[in-house]
């Protein structure tokens, strides 16, 4: 996927603990998870929201986009 998510920096910038952040944002641990580790098929934007409301970011801080190496789908 070309879509990095970028939670870990912004944990690590906010000294913040991924049990914290889900219990501030309510949402599971396994979710958070699947999130965090790029395995995500999609995200709400109110869960995005809630994500950027409680590490005090804006979205573009979590997400990156990288375009593929090899050109092709």
């Amino acid at each position: 996927m070309a879509i990095i998510i970028n939670i870990d920096v912004m944990l690590a910038k906010r000294k913040m603990s991924v049990t914290e952040l889900a219990d501030r944002v309510g949402i599971t641990m396994a979710n958070l998870s699947i999130l965090k580790n790029g395995k995500a098929k999609a995200v709400r934007l109110s869960t995005l929201e809630a994500i950027c409301k409680a590490l005090d970011c804006q979205p573009g801080d979590l997400l990156e986009y990288r375009s593929d190496e090899n050109g092709g789908d």
